[in-house]
């Protein structure tokens, strides 16, 4: 990774489905909570990794349904493919790696000699990974005879049952743990292994995470029976791995704590986020701050005070300009008096907001360029912006915003709703 030009604070692994994302969660809260602190803890120097077995077009597709914020790497396709940043660049190193011993050819040839698998759909059989589902009962035998029948072929093939139904083919060299390790060994031939790497899984295809050496780890709590036995089996004298009390991603900030590796109390935990004082200077923290406000005053669910709008106003720059994505131009402290016009307006409706990819540059000894995208979701409809904006600090007692920009999004050009002036 480029982004860091020194070893990540902490680099957190963390399987999707039933881990980071709560699928029995209809407000995401969990997910949301996770989002802002990394965003105003984590992003600046640490590494997020989704490991997920979805295919890049599932992966793709839970983005679009859930408030996600853009990991620094991905792992799909239980550990066949790793890409990188936003724009999802491909290792080619381990594409070459996963290519000894393996012909997916042969996989399908053997595989169409067992009645008891069923084919998953085509978008989940990737170069490097055949997918199918088999009932629990028939998994083990299936998986016995299948493994020797390949061997005879000449293949040297990783066979994973996971989540009650799913059982995936790889290479040998292919896995979640596989992937972790060669990112490891990547990081460590830079001179930027992560000083600390924090595993998160729930089912049986996050095991290898677990077995990487000197990671901590946290199962979260609604880990399947699976997962659960490996740990008794392999782990349980391990004090490096807990089974969290908390589910998902509420898990994953418990583990945090539990293991001391940095902040764990979410801005979204903090009643009052404007009230919030700090000892130096967090752009990113100060980002989600303003927008955990706005969420949060159109929501009213915080009281309609015109002591906050004035608190907001104060810590403007007079002058300042505000560029809204239609090309508008407004004063800073105009847009805020827009805010004050449309305190509840989302009210007891399924509206939030999160901010991703938060970025900063320090352009002289107070002032920052702060760089982010912005959502707001309002059921199922969704819209986003790229956002720049400077900043100074007041001397350790919060900032003023001196100028922001923002530009839609593609897909979200022209929904301006209400709060089409808010910052």
């Amino acid at each position: 990774m480029d982004r860091l030009q020194t070893s990540a604070r902490l680099m957190i692994v963390s399987d999707l489905d039933h881990t980071m994302v709560d699928h029995h969660d209809p407000e995401n809260l969990s997910l949301l909570r996770f989002n802002a602190l990394w965003e105003a803890y984590y992003r600046h120097d640490s590494l997020l990794v989704f490991s997920t077995g979805r295919s890049p077009t599932l992966y793709k597709q839970l983005r679009k349904e859930k408030p996600m914020i853009t990991p620094d790497i991905t792992i799909m396709s239980v550990g066949t493919e790793i890409t990188y940043g936003n724009s999802m660049v491909p290792d080619d190193g381990w594409v070459e790696y996963l290519n000894q011993k393996w012909d997916k050819n042969i996989v399908r040839e053997e595989t169409r000699k067992f009645p008891e698998l069923t084919l998953q759909a085509e978008t989940e059989q990737r170069a490097h990974k055949v997918s199918f589902y088999v009932e629990k009962d028939k998994a083990q035998a299936v998986t016995k005879a299948l493994a020797e029948a390949l061997e005879k072929r000449g293949l040297d093939v990783k066979i994973i049952y996971s989540g009650g139904i799913d059982l995936d083919i790889l290479p040998q060299g292919a896995g979640k743990g596989q992937a972790l390790a060669y990112l490891h060994k990547k990081f460590t031939a830079e001179g930027k292994l992560p000083t600390s790497t924090l595993v998160c899984g729930d089912s049986g295809n996050d095991a290898e995470l677990f077995s990487i050496p000197d990671v901590h780890g946290v199962m979260v709590k609604n880990a399947q029976e699976e997962l659960l036995h490996w740990h008794a089996e392999n782990a349980k004298d391990n004090p490096k791995i807990i089974h969290a009390t908390k589910e998902c991603a509420a898990g994953i900030i418990e583990a945090i704590g539990y293991f001391n590796l940095g902040p764990n109390v979410s801005p979204r935990d903090v009643a009052d986020t404007l009230e919030c004082k700090m000892d130096c200077m967090n752009p990113g923290l100060e980002t989600v701050k303003y927008f955990l406000f706005y969420e949060r005053w159109l929501r009213a669910e915080i009281d309609r005070s015109d002591l906050y709008i004035a608190n907001l106003k104060a810590n403007c720059h007079p002058t300042g300009i505000f560029m809204h994505p239609s090309g508008v131009e407004i004063l800073l402290t105009d847009s805020l008096s827009e805010l004050s016009k449309h305190y509840g307006d989302k009210q007891e409706k399924k509206f939030r907001v999160w901010v991703d990819r938060v970025s900063t540059i320090q352009l002289d000894s107070d002032t920052w360029l702060v760089k982010y995208n912005k959502w707001e979701s309002l059921g199922e409809e969704r819209k986003g912006c790229m956002a720049t904006a400077i900043v100074s600090s007041k001397g350790g007692n919060g900032s003023t915003l001196i100028h922001a920009h923002q530009t839609w999004l593609e897909g979200s050009e022209g929904k301006d709703g209400p709060s089409s002036w808010i910052l």
